[in-house]
């Protein structure tokens, strides 16, 4: 477990949860004062009311919420989004209508996931040999899994 700073910007925020003992994804809620319409091919960024300090070599990855995308085909925009290290703005949420319908995104809405994930920073050396695979330079649509 890691401790993971955390600032309500707005008064109606509400802080992330887990909806299981297990789960790895956070709730994140819209922080909208108002509904907020979101028409059918269109896109709008959501406030969630929150700024997070994480641990440098971690980020947050928002992704989408699956009852959504299911049940409205709500998703999350330039998923899954990245909040790096050193951001220290508010969480917005880039949410896109892939439906036929006009959804409403109410205020205190569970509109997306984060989940919390180390990473390693990477020293690329130039080479000019790589290591052969099975797959070695075969591109989209290759493997047959």
């Amino acid at each position: 477990m890691i401790d993971v700073k955390i600032k309500k910007i707005t008064e109606n925020a509400k802080l992330p949860e887990r909806m299981t003992e297990h789960a790895a994804g956070y709730d994140l809620y819209s922080a909208n004062k108002e509904n907020i319409i979101l028409e059918p091919g269109k896109m709008a960024k959501v406030p969630t009311g929150i700024a997070i300090s994480l641990p440098i070599n971690y980020e947050a990855q928002i992704r989408p919420r699956s009852g959504l995308a299911y049940k409205f085909q709500i998703g999350v925009l330039n998923s899954p989004g990245t909040i790096d290290a050193d951001y220290r703005g508010e969480i917005g949420i880039l949410m896109f209508n892939f439906g036929e319908d006009n959804f409403i995104i109410k205020p205190q809405m569970r509109i997306a996931q984060m989940v919390i994930a180390k990473h390693e920073v990477a020293n690329f050396l130039i080479s000019e040999e790589l290591d052969e695979t099975k797959r070695n330079d075969g591109g989209f649509g290759h493997s047959n899994y």
